[in-house]
Parts: structure tokens; sequence; C-alpha cells
């Protein structure tokens, strides 16, 4: 298993032990998944957990009307569907591949006996799932106080800064998010987005192509969603 990893701040595999990482890739298998791949569905039974190793995956939940929303974006060191193995009860959500991923698949027992076994993962993964309660309380808070534009500036600061590429003086967002995507990930309506788009353009704080964003200033885009 590759001792170079790279992963995305705060994620699981980047904060384990190296020695607890190097445990933890003796009891699984590597698994490749396409873009557009379902790892999970909401409902399922947990028999597997899943760390992804490189590209990033989206964590969604469909309404009773058939609509999607958007509840997270995980990268490389993401542990994805540690709650229902820690807690028994069927997936609360469901995972799938925006672009290609390599991952190391753990069963549930294996991945339980190894966090039995070693005390400090344990921890680890407690901290990891406040973090997240913690960003969840913080993202109630938004959709209560900002508007549709201020929900929009604030999901492209937050992808700017975990997935942005400089570019001359500008970032461009690696992350080939759709508008419907977007849409789902700030509790608003596909024509919502796009009017916030071309608002966030006019202003020259970002530049849009097909599945593309380009912030044009960053700190303009963090002041708006203020």
């Amino acid at each position: 298993m590759q001792t170079d990893l790279r992963t995305d701040p705060g994620e699981f595999l980047g904060e384990l032990l190296p020695g607890d990482r190097d445990d933890l890739f003796t009891i699984g298998r590597r698994r490749r998944w396409p873009a557009g791949a379902t790892l999970f569905s909401e409902g399922d039974r947990s028999t597997t957990v899943v760390l992804v190793l490189s590209g990033r995956a989206k964590v969604f939940s469909l309404t009773e009307q058939g609509g999607e929303v958007l509840l997270a974006i995980r990268g490389p060191g993401a542990l994805l569907g540690e709650m229902s193995a820690l807690d028994g009860a069927p997936r609360s959500a469901s995972v799938s591949a925006l672009e290609p991923l390599e991952t190391y698949v753990v069963s549930v027992d294996g991945f339980l006996e190894f966090l039995r076994t070693h005390p400090d993962a344990a921890v680890r993964i407690v901290k990891m799932i406040v973090s997240r309660l913690r960003d969840a309380d913080r993202k109630r808070v938004e959709f209560g106080t900002y508007d549709t534009l201020g929900r929009i500036a604030l999901r492209l600061a937050e992808l700017a800064e975990r997935f942005g590429a400089s570019q001359d003086d500008a970032v461009r967002i690696t992350l080939p998010l759709t508008q419907d995507e977007l849409a789902a990930w700030t509790g608003s309506s596909r024509e919502s987005v796009t009017k916030a788009l071309r608002v966030l353009r006019r202003q020259n704080i970002i530049e849009t192509s097909r599945r593309s964003v380009t912030v044009i200033d960053l700190d303009r885009l963090r002041a708006r969603a203020k």
C-alpha cells in the first residue's frame, strides 16, 4: 500500500498513526469505481467501510419527491460508511463517485476489530465524527441566515479552498460539480444558482465554463458570503 498517500486535511487516513494505517491496509482490498458509480445506497445494510485513496465522492440523500440533497463532498483520506458500521443501522445516506475513485474496502467486522485493537484510531474516529457534526450544525445555521447568493458564495469559497488549483492570480475549482449538484448542496433551485453565478460573474468575482468555476477574487467571494 502506498506510503506517500496525500490526504485532504482532517480526513481519517491522514490523522492515523503510520503504524495504525499500515495495519489497516492489511485487512481489506483495493477497489476502483468509475465516475458516477454508486458506492452505497441510503437504507442499505452496512457490510463494508470505504477509504478514499484518490478521487472525490459525494454524500447525498433523496427527498420523498425524488430530489437530491447534497450533504458533503469527500476526497482522499476520507472514511465512508463509518456511521452504519458503528451503530449497525441502515445507511443514512448514499455515496457516489464524482470522479474515478481508487479506494480501499474493509469489512465492517474487520474495521470494528481494528478499532478495538487500535485505541488511538478509535479516538481519531470519534474526533472526526464530532468535527462532521459541528460542520453540519454550521451549515444548518447558514440555511437559516444566508440568502441564496450568500450560501452559494460560501460553498464556492469552500470548494476553492479545498479543491482549488492556483492559476495565475486566480483559483480554479477542480471539482466537476454541476449546477444541479451545487443547488442540492445549498438548498436552492437550479434557477437560483444560475442567477447567483450570473451576479458573481458580473461583479468579476468568478468566471464559469462547462462544469468549471474559476475564482478571480477569493477575498471578495468570502466577503460576499458574510
